[in-house]
Formats: C-alpha cells, structure tokens, sequence
C-alpha cells in the first residue's frame, strides 16, 4: 500500500528529529509492537508499523504533552502521510489536543503500544542480566498492577488495548513477543 511515506524515508525522518538513543529504540518499539498488533487484529502492519515508528518525532522538542504531537502532524503532513497515521499520532497524546478523544481501533492501539514498551523495558532491567529475553509475559502482567513501578508507564493508556479489541493478557503477551523479535535493535 502506498501510505505517502517509505519505512525507509519514515526512518530518516525518524533519525533527523530524534536524537536520543533510548528515544530511538522507543521508536523501535513501538513500530514492533504495532507490527505485531496489526496482524493480531487483521490490519495492515506497514500502516500501524509506521504510526509506532514516527509518533514520537517531536518528543524531545516538544517535551510537554500540551504541545506534543503537534510538531509531528506539522511535519507528516507536509511530507504527505497517510490521515489515518497521522489522526493515530495525534490522538495518541490527547493532552494536546483539547476535548478531543481517540475514538479508533487504530488510535487506542497506539496509544496503549507505545506506552506499555516503556513498562516492558523498566521489567527487563530489573533482571540481572537486563534482557528482554529474560521476561516471562507474567512478569509484565504483574508490573501492570504494581503502580509505583515504571509509574510513567500510564494503566489506564494501557488498559486501552481492551477498548482495541485485545485483551490485557494478550495484548502484554504479544507486546513483550514483538520487543523481543527486536531486542539486539534495543539493546537488550
């Protein structure tokens, strides 16, 4: 399919604007994990791949989450980005955008994906060896109800995924796969 954007020009975009290695491998990420959720829930993975891959290219200019994303819908549009990306990155921080709410399969995915990869990787390093092949998908599940660990990692964007059609424990399982398909890309 023809999304207005190659993985490959996604990714040179993606390392012009993001210059910290653990936001990159964020990057990473969350393109594994909407990969692998594309294909659980019948829809395209090159399309929910590069939502994960590029919702975060202005994160480390726009760090508040009034003004986060919208540098990056400024940008995906003048490259000519499919709408159905960009309303998914937009939305995945509604913060930013006032009395609006994600409404899609598609939206809450992101949403929920992008935000459990930081949970995943706060779990991995509590293991002696720091390796992603090292957590079992209960470890995760267990984390999600333990509020003061990876408290940045926000339940309820995760519980989302619920909303999306997949299942708390799938959707955990699934995730944690798809990190470790990448896991030499992340370092871990």
């Amino acid at each position: 399919m023809n999304y207005g954007i190659t993985r490959e020009q996604a990714f040179e975009l993606v390392i012009q604007h993001v210059k910290s290695p653990n936001m990159l491998k964020h990057c990473l990420a969350a393109e594994a994990v909407m990969m692998a959720l594309a294909e659980r829930v019948g829809e395209d993975p090159e399309k929910w791949g590069l939502a994960g891959l590029l919702h975060d290219l202005d994160a480390e200019t726009h760090t508040t989450l009034d003004v986060h994303t919208q540098e990056t819908v400024r940008i995906l549009r003048e490259q000519g980005v499919d709408n159905g990306i960009i309303e998914a990155i937009r939305l995945h921080n509604e913060q930013a955008h006032p009395g609006e709410q994600r409404s899609t399969q598609f939206q809450h995915l992101l949403a929920a994906g992008e935000t459990i990869t930081g949970l995943i990787v706060a779990t991995a390093l509590v293991y002696p060896d720091k390796k992603l092949a090292s957590v079992k998908p209960k470890s995760v599940r267990k984390r999600i109800k333990e509020k003061a660990f990876a408290a940045g990692a926000n339940r309820d964007i995760i519980r989302e995924c619920e909303v999306g059609g997949v299942s708390l424990e799938e959707f955990c399982d699934l995730s944690l796969l798809a990190m470790q398909g990448i896991a030499s890309d992340l370092g871990l």
